[in-house]
């Protein structure tokens, strides 16, 4: 953690909706004419879309059917551990962009499934934000959790986290709903032993829950609208937050528990924007002071 270059670290899974977290971080970083730094936890796989899918042929013929993106040795964490130790320090990185399709190819200049070159951040960054899947591991080797000031967690039930991949996957990518499902199923081991065990970790969750039914998520025809959900926040450390003041502001919203907040679905953006823009304006506050 360092007081002087700031780190904040989104995690999510593959579905979960860490991109619109994202967002709305995008607009305080505007509003408040905060630089940051971004950083994608995709640009930290280890293999390209052509090598990944060897290496998946290979685990899976030699009996390993658990081997998935979310998979601690599919990704290159020990640098992304560095990265943000370096940032820390110094306010100095760097990272490349993962291709996802045509459109960011014809972005970036690289094939789709291919990766950028290395390249160091800016100079003069305010914080370092990273969004992705291992923003908040921690195991016997490395400790991304550590280096990172402020630590978020975006955790839908897990039958609408599989509805919203199903559905991006099948928009976006193309697939099919078999192979959206085969690629569930191989990544439940990691779910369970590397993903979940982040959300210990995480400063901030952000939970949505659907209040209509999505008990067979397989064959949903359609993504639960904010309106039909509410969203829990739970808070690791509530010492400071103003309870009374958010549940004032955000109509509709109650305390669960003692760190817990509900607010319906459409009020998520505020709730973030009213925890988030003093959270960050401190920590900048904070390092230009150090």
């Amino acid at each position: 953690m360092s007081k002087k270059h700031p780190i904040i670290s989104v995690t999510g899974s593959s579905g979960a909706g860490t991109t619109t977290i994202k967002n709305t971080f995008d607009q305080i970083f505007r509003r408040e004419r905060i630089t940051a730094v971004s950083i994608e936890g995709d640009a930290f796989h280890r293999y390209d879309r052509a090598a990944m899918k060897a290496e998946l042929a290979r685990r899976t013929a030699a009996g390993d059917h658990t081997f998935s993106h979310f998979s601690i040795e599919a990704n290159e964490l020990t640098k992304l551990e560095q990265v943000f130790r370096s940032y820390g320090e110094t306010g100095t990185g760097r990272t490349r962009h993962y291709v996802h399709d045509d459109r960011e190819s014809e972005r970036y200049g690289v094939p789709p499934g291919h990766f950028t070159e290395w390249s160091e951040f800016e100079p003069g960054s305010d914080l370092l934000f990273y969004e992705g899947l291992h923003g908040a591991v921690r195991t016997a080797d490395i400790d991304i959790a550590g280096q990172a000031d402020l630590k978020i967690g975006v955790v839908p039930v897990i039958n609408l986290e599989w509805i919203q991949k199903i559905h991006r996957d099948q928009a976006s990518r193309g697939y099919s709903t078999e192979a959206i499902t085969d690629v569930i199923l191989r990544r439940m081991h990691a779910y369970v032993h590397v993903i979940c065990p982040q959300f210990t970790q995480t400063d901030i969750n952000f939970q949505r829950v659907p209040v209509v039914d999505t008990s067979n998520p397989l064959i949903a025809r359609w993504i639960p609208t904010p309106d039909e959900s509410l969203v829990v926040i739970r808070f690791k450390n509530p010492r400071g937050i103003d309870f009374p003041y958010l549940t004032s502001m955000i109509q509709g919203s109650w305390m669960s528990r003692a760190n817990s907040i509900v607010i319906p679905g459409p009020k998520m953006d505020l709730a973030m924007q009213l925890i988030f823009t003093p959270m960050v304006t401190r920590m900048v506050s904070q390092s230009k002071r150090v």
